[in-house]
């Protein structure tokens, strides 16, 4: 067979045969892609749509490439149909007819007006495309078929890519939406209003985001697309849901919030009383440990006794004023105010406590001192020793600085002392140490 250029030798029957099936399984391939282009959703949702910003270029440019395509694939279809023209003249192509089938199959053979293939340029610079302004363009068969193949994949990219976020974006957006209709009509009648509680500023921030948000991925869903790194499939990626994601944790935030209130509604008054219990019995305590005061005074000689300080009116004021916001259902603000009393109060019990503890303790020294002796006497006793001279002068000497008013702890701790040594000698046993034992002869108190 001879030659030509620049399609090379020209094919038999049997090679042309070949071609041709493989460029009609081609042609239904890309006419079967085209078809399902044009009718999938998300196609006819961008061309219903306003758009703007991103996807309003992008659109534009892949309707370009969408109508290069069909213009592409008329081409390529009338070719092929040329081709099969002439294979079916004859049951044995002559040699004419297998020169002109290889040029058609091989050779740059389809002409497309130059005007198509600019206006689509022009649109998309990303297209591919020859330098220069030509009034036409000839490609082979096969060149047609990349080029199609380029143009689908990118224009199904930009389609798949805008349907996936109007599928996953709006819905959810609609949903949190009517989360947040639902937790604006708890907030209002527990005072959770913007200008009135934090709670109810970040409501009002989080309806003007979402409207926001919502009209955005509309008009504009690529601004929310993040393509997969390293992937070249059409459609690779996902929605970018950070701004709705920061949005619907800031509402739970807010829910949290006002579950808080609520509960705080329900349980109020209950906490109030108990707040007044505690201040109550705080103040008790402290009118003892004044009374208990004066009683150490009276009795109790040579001994420092604490000042009794008395019970805080800022707490007895703060109470009041929680009253007042539970009576005027002011529950954002009686949250944290009952929180902060009931802290309050429990330590000032525990103070009231303490001051009781610290100004008695010369009594309780007094009484151990007591207990203490008459312990002594009693073991004595057990061994015929009560009679003993000695041990009978200093029982009398230490049972009078005990039980006389006011009584100076230091002088009859060391009276039962020596009570206990005498005792012990006579026993042969070692006397213990006596309560305040080791404390200071002058200054502090025996409590100490």
């Amino acid at each position: 067979m001879g030659d030509t250029d620049p399609t090379g030798p020209v094919m038999d029957r049997d090679e042309v045969d070949r071609a041709l099936a493989r460029l009609g399984a081609e042609h239904e391939a890309v006419e079967t892609s085209l078809l399902a282009l044009q009718d999938h959703a998300g196609r006819r949702l961008l061309e219903g749509a306003r758009l703007t910003g991103r996807t309003a270029e992008r659109w534009a440019a892949t309707e370009a490439s969408i109508t290069l395509l069909w213009t592409y694939f008329d081409a390529y279809a009338g070719a092929l149909r040329t081709a099969r023209e002439i294979r079916a003249r004859r049951r044995w192509s002559s040699r004419e007819d297998l020169v002109e089938l290889t040029e058609l199959l091989r050779g740059e053979c389809v002409t497309i007006a130059g005007s198509a293939t600019s206006t689509a340029a022009a649109n998309s610079p990303g297209l591919p495309g020859r330098p220069g302004n030509r009034l036409s363009e000839r490609y082979s068969l096969a060149t047609l078929v990349e080029r199609m193949n380029e143009l689908y994949a990118s224009s199904l990219d930009m389609v798949v890519a805008a349907d996936a976020v109007w599928s996953a974006l709006p819905a959810r957006i609609d949903l949190l939406a009517a989360e947040l209709h639902r937790t604006r009509r708890l907030a209002h009648p527990v005072g959770v209003r913007p200008g009135e509680h934090p709670a109810g500023d970040d409501l009002e921030r989080i309806t003007r985001s979402l409207t926001a948000l919502r009209e955005q991925v509309v008009s504009d869903p690529l601004a929310f697309w993040k393509p997969a790194e390293g992937s070249s499939a059409p459609g690779g990626g996902r929605p970018d849901t950070t701004v709705y994601d920061r949005e619907a944790r800031a509402l739970e935030e807010v829910r949290r919030e006002i579950d808080a209130v609520l509960a705080v509604r329900q349980d109020s008054e209950k906490r109030i009383v108990r707040l007044r219990d505690v201040l109550s019995r705080a103040d008790r305590t402290l009118a003892e440990a004044r009374t208990a005061r004066g009683e150490v005074l009276a009795k109790i000689a040579a001994t420092e006794v604490p000042v009794v300080s008395g019970p805080p009116t800022v707490l007895q004021e703060q109470l009041v004023t929680a009253a007042e916001y539970r009576r005027h259902a002011q529950w954002h603000r009686l949250s944290p105010l009952l929180e902060s009393l009931e802290q309050k109060a429990e330590d000032e019990l525990e103070r009231a406590r303490e001051s009781l503890t610290a100004v008695t303790a010369p009594l309780a020294v007094r009484a151990e001192l007591r207990g203490r002796l008459d312990a002594y006497r009693a073991k004595v006793a057990r061994h015929g020793l009560a009679e003993d001279t000695v041990l009978v002068e200093r029982y009398e000497r230490a049972r009078r600085m005990l039980w006389s008013a006011p009584c100076d702890l230091r002088v009859a701790r060391e009276a039962v002392l020596r009570y206990q040594h005498a005792a012990a000698e006579l026993l042969g046993t070692t006397a213990p140490r006596v309560p305040g034992q080791g404390m200071p002869e002058e200054g502090g108190g025996p409590g100490a």
